[in-house]
C-alpha cells in the first residue's frame, strides 16, 4: 500500500491543508490555468493571489503563477474559511490518555468540519486548544446531540479505535426527553427498515429487511414527559430520532421528525434532547474494559424554562475547553 506524501503546511486554526491530485492528462499549460477551471467557486484572481503570494504548494515548495501544470502531482493549500456562527457552548474533557481522548459535546457544535462548519467544530476547537494537531475522530455525533464523543491522539492507534466503532464493538447508550405515552408498552425493541437518500435531510422507514434496531426503556415521566434509555444495536442515520418518532414520540425539540422545520443556525434554544450517555468496550490496545459516562444533563428535564430560553453571553470562556476528570 502506498503511504500517503506528508504535507508540505502545518495546520493552520486546528485544520489540516486541503490536497489536492492534478490529472494525469490536461489541456493546461500552467498550473493556474487548471486551478481556475478544476475550482469555479473561487475567483480566479483569488487563485493568483494565492500563487503569488506562495500559498499553495508542491511536495519541494511553493508554487507561483508561471509554474508549469505537472500532471500526476500533488499539491496542496489552506482554503479560506467562511464566516461562522459561534457556538456559545464548551467542550468538557471526560477522559485523556496516551491514545485517547473522550469529551462531552454539547449541543449544536458539530463533531468535524463540514459544509457551513469548520472552526466552529469539536475536532478543530480541540486540535487548537489542546494542541493535539494529529488528533482524529474515532465516530461521530450528529451536531445536535449532545454527549460523548472519542478521538485518538496517536496515528498509530487510529485503525484500532475506528474499526472497534465501524465492527459495532461499543455499546453505546443514549438518553432522550419525549413524550410519555400510557398506551405505549414498554420496554420494547423497535426493529425497521431505514433509508435516507442523497440530498434529503431526513430519514424515513420503510418496507424491507430491517437493518436499524434500537432498544427502547422508560427510566421515568412527570408532567407528560418520560426520560428514556435508548440502546442502538445498528446505527443508521437519525435512528434513535426515528424510532421514537415511529412510536409516536418524538424527541423534544426535533426539527426533522415529525415535521421539518428550518432554523437559523444563531438559534441556540430548544436544543434536541438526545444525549450520548455512555460508550462501553474492551480497549483494542490492551483488552482491558473500559466505560465512560457523560456528565451532561438534558435541560428540558430539569429546567423547562431554561431549556427554551437563549443562552446567556458569556463571551469566549463559554466556548473552551475545560476537563471535568481524568
Amino acid at each position: 500500500m502506498r503511504r500517503k506524501l506528508p504535507a508540505p503546511l502545518p495546520p493552520r486554526h486546528g485544520l489540516d491543508p486541503a490536497r489536492l491530485r492534478l490529472p494525469d492528462e490536461g489541456p493546461w499549460g500552467t498550473l493556474l490555468e487548471h486551478l481556475v477551471e478544476r475550482l469555479p467557486r473561487v475567483a480566479p484572481e483569488r487563485i493568483e493571489e494565492m500563487l503569488r503570494e506562495e500559498r499553495i504548494f508542491g511536495p519541494d515548495g511553493p508554487l507561483g503563477v508561471e509554474t508549469a501544470f505537472a500532471p500526476g502531482t500533488f499539491i496542496w493549500f489552506h482554503r479560506d474559511l467562511p464566516d461562522e456562527v459561534p457556538v456559545p457552548f464548551g467542550i468538557t474533557v471526560v477522559h485523556r490518555d496516551e491514545h485517547l481522548l473522550v469529551v462531552d459535546k454539547p449541543h449544536f457544535l458539530a463533531t468535524i468540519p463540514r459544509g457551513q462548519h469548520i472552526l466552529e467544530t469539536a475536532l478543530v476547537r480541540l486540535r487548537r486548544d489542546l494542541g493535539l494537531p494529529a488528533l482524529s475522530p474515532a465516530h461521530r455525533l450528529d451536531r445536535v446531540t449532545a454527549g460523548l464523543v472519542m478521538f485518538v491522539i496517536t496515528p498509530s492507534a487510529r485503525g484500532a479505535y475506528q474499526t472497534m466503532f465501524r465492527d459495532r464493538l461499543v455499546h453505546k447508550e443514549y438518553e432522550a426527553i419525549a413524550p410519555y405515552d400510557p398506551a405505549l408498552e414498554l420496554p420494547c425493541t423497535v426493529r425497521s427498515r431505514i433509508v435516507k437518500e442523497r440530498g434529503v435531510l431526513a430519514a424515513q422507514e420503510v418496507p424491507g429487511e430491517v437493518n436499524a434496531e434500537t432498544y427502547v426503556e422508560l427510566l421515568e415521566r412527570r408532567d407528560g414527559l418520560g426520560r428514556y434509555r435508548l440502546v442502538p444495536a445498528t446505527g443508521r442515520t437519525h435512528q434513535l430520532r426515528v424510532h421514537l418518532n415511529g412510536l409516536g414520540i418524538p424527541i423534544l425539540g426535533d426539527g426533522f421528525y415529525p415535521v421539518l422545520t428550518e432554523t437559523p443556525l444563531d438559534d441556540f434554544t430548544k436544543p434536541l434532547q438526545l444525549l450520548a450517555k455512555t460508550l462501553e468496550f474492551d480497549d483494542p490496545l490492551t483488552g482491558a474494559p473500559r466505560r465512560f459516562t457523560s456528565g451532561l444533563r438534558l435541560s428540558s428535564w430539569d429546567s423547562p424554562a431554561e431549556w427554551a430560553a437563549p443562552p446567556a453571553d458569556t463571551g469566549d470562556t463559554a466556548r473552551g475547553v475545560t476537563s471535568s476528570r481524568t
